[in-house]
């Protein structure tokens, strides 16, 4: 191996990228613009004219990893590229790759490699959404509200969705399913307070309330996924009352009531009588619930 080819190696892949456009320009005789590729091609592309994706799935990026990727970028280059397309001859949309377009520019870089495809809006946001879905980082409630959304912004059935995805219909349908938990668990789940088998052990529950009472022993008493599909066995056949049909409330106390529930871990529903004031209802399902709820309200 030269001298010349070893010296690139290591360099990551604006290196090889830089060192093939000196190429051309030695053989062809003429400069090659760097940000000037055609669709198809992979170019060095001046990340000051790079547009943010509009469609990206994600709107949260942890400062820590993004400075970890952004040193390891500058000390190793970019080794997979991001991938843009163009608007005009010097600007250019992201499809995929923020974390490292962003990373580079905290590392200081100019130019990041790039493949340069055509797309329409529509197929923007079906590339965003899977390149999503695949990462590997991703928690349940994030794959969920991707799924979600390539089905109503798409326009995908389950069964479409699950071709595009390589998933079957049985885990999409799953992934779903965690959407119609309570605001409350669902914010456990994305923060990894549960796991995915937690969630499906709780959306086997009927009722909110009772799919709150098993959250919260889930997490007081570090239940693991057997125990937590047990303790919702129970709570579906235990002796506690079916929940009434939740009656309709004005948006002023709907937003009480929501948030209410919500801290509490339980369903709160406020009646209203016309001119005759109301009442608040909050449901406990043990005496341990019932004190749990009594130190919440301290």
């Amino acid at each position: 191996m030269s001298t010349a080819k070893r010296s690139v190696l290591g360099k990551g892949l604006s290196a090889l990228l830089e060192d093939h456009h000196k190429d051309l320009h030695t053989h062809a005789g003429e400069g090659v613009h760097q940000s000037k590729g055609r669709a198809g091609s992979i170019n060095l592309v001046p990340v000051d004219v790079i547009e943010t994706n509009p469609f990206q799935p994600r709107n949260q990026f942890q400062e820590e990893a993004l400075r970890e990727l952004s040193e390891s970028i500058r000390l190793q280059g970019i080794i997979q590229p991001i991938t843009v397309r163009m608007l005009n001859a010097n600007s250019y949309q992201l499809i995929s790759g923020e974390r490292r377009l962003r990373a580079s520019k905290l590392a200081g870089l100019k130019e990041i490699p790039a493949y340069i495809r055509t797309a329409n809006d529509q197929e923007m946001l079906e590339m965003a959404l899977i390149e999503n879905i695949q990462r590997e980082d991703l928690n349940a409630l994030e794959v969920a509200i991707s799924f979600q959304r390539m089905i109503e912004e798409c326009h995908l059935k389950q069964e479409e969705l699950g071709d595009r995805v390589s998933k079957s219909r049985s885990t999409v349908t799953n992934y779903l399913r965690l959407l119609k938990l309570p605001p409350q668990i669902q914010e456990g789940l994305k923060e990894g307070k549960i796991s995915m088998g937690h969630a499906k052990a709780l959306i086997s529950i009927e009722f909110a309330d009772r799919q709150l009472w098993v959250y919260n022993q889930i997490l007081q008493h570090d239940f693991s996924v057997r125990k937590a599909e047990e303790l919702g066995r129970q709570a579906q056949t235990n002796t506690v009352s079916k929940p009434a049909q939740i009656q309709a409330v004005a948006p002023e106390f709907r937003k009480v009531q929501d948030d209410l529930s919500s801290h509490l871990g339980t369903r709160v529903q406020i009646k209203v009588n016309p001119n005759k004031g109301g009442k608040i209802e909050i449901p406990f399902l043990s005496t341990h619930d019932l004190n749990r709820i009594l130190e919440l309200m301290h």
